[in-house]
């Protein structure tokens, strides 16, 4: 399943996260649509919003549908035929889609064969893995470049930063009975979880790993559902560590939810060369919420964090990330 999951690029540089090459071999960043409903964030929920890429055609019915748009939508897909008043009112979870029923049950089969797919955008996925004593989170998310850099590119510079997590989903669009704006929502598509990350949980988003993947789910008009599903299956190609409990309050959305942790180790914090810097970010991002005290932070490492798979992390990586990340989003949150 995908309960949670983070999405924190600001929304100029999820555009450059998300160039692809069109029908004609252009190079190409999606137009945003509704770009000032996006509000990036390492915690999001089911009812908050999100970014997803689909087809220009959706919007435009004269476009090459091999051109993306990336728009703001909720999260809990609301079937186009619902007719109550109020979205809420619907009875059942549609948060997520499970890939065996998807064809069959009438909330996804006829936006999924009116090609009404999209991709869900995240930096990666929070799950929680059942133990004794409660549950652990981790973190789920693509292998990492070590040069993976925030830094400002201008023109069609190739992006060097955080590759999303790219996973397979189904939108539709729902109107009020009584009139007023059209409602966009998404689900994401699940799977069986693949055998490194199914100690954590059973299932697992669909992810779509790579362009030839993402094209083939996006362009509807190119692609038909019966070829389009062969894409719906699990991957191999992700990396995972533990993060904090801290992630387990929807409200909590700063780096921290991210944070690797080393499982069993003492709350305390010392501050070492490697974690000195992403320490400091991390106070100064915790002074609006005087309740929470430097020793509730998780313990930082520079190295590999200790797991059942020590291979399936790239925490080191995201640490570093985050450290670059750290400062000039606190002045983007303050404008």
């Amino acid at each position: 399943m995908c309960g949670r999951t983070a999405c924190s690029l600001a929304a100029d540089n999820l555009r450059r996260a998300c160039a692809y090459r069109d029908r004609r071999g252009r190079h190409r960043q999606p137009d945003w649509v509704r770009q000032e409903r996006y509000q990036p964030s390492y915690n999001k929920g089911p009812q908050s919003s999100g970014p997803v890429l689909l087809s220009r055609r959706h919007l435009h019915q004269d476009a090459d549908s091999s051109e993306r748009v990336l728009m703001d939508m909720r999260w809990g897909l609301v079937p186009s035929w619902f007719k109550q008043d109020n979205p809420s009112k619907l009875q059942f979870n549609t948060s997520n889609c499970r890939s065996d029923t998807m064809l069959s049950k009438s909330s996804y089969k006829g936006a999924l064969l009116k090609g009404k797919r999209c991709v869900v955008l995240a930096d990666g996925f929070y799950e929680w893995q059942q133990q004794t004593g409660g549950k652990q989170p981790y973190f789920i998310y693509f292998p990492q470049t070590k040069d993976a850099t925030d830094k400002e590119m201008e023109g069609d510079e190739e992006w060097k930063g955080w590759r999303l997590l790219t996973m397979a989903g189904i939108f539709d669009c729902w109107k009020p009975p009584g009139g007023g704006e059209m409602l966009y929502t998404y689900t994401i598509i699940t799977v069986d979880a693949s055998k490194d990350v199914s100690f954590i949980h059973h299932r697992m988003p669909a992810i779509l790993d790579g362009d030839e993947a993402i094209r083939k789910w996006l362009d509807f008009a190119e692609v038909s559902t019966q070829e389009a599903v062969k894409l719906i299956q699990p991957t191999e190609n992700i990396v995972f560590h533990p993060v904090s409990t801290f992630v387990n309050n929807i409200r909590n959305n700063t780096p921290e939810c991210v944070a690797p942790i080393e499982l069993g180790a003492k709350k305390e914090v010392k501050a070492t060369p490697s974690n000195k810097g992403m320490l400091g970010w991390l106070k100064k991002s915790q002074e609006s919420s005087p309740q929470k005290k430097e020793n509730d932070l998780p313990k930082w490492t520079s190295q590999f964090i200790h797991s059942p798979s020590p291979k399936k992390t790239s925490a080191d990586v995201l640490q570093q990330w985050l450290g670059k990340q750290g400062q000039p989003a606190a002045k983007k949150h303050k404008a």
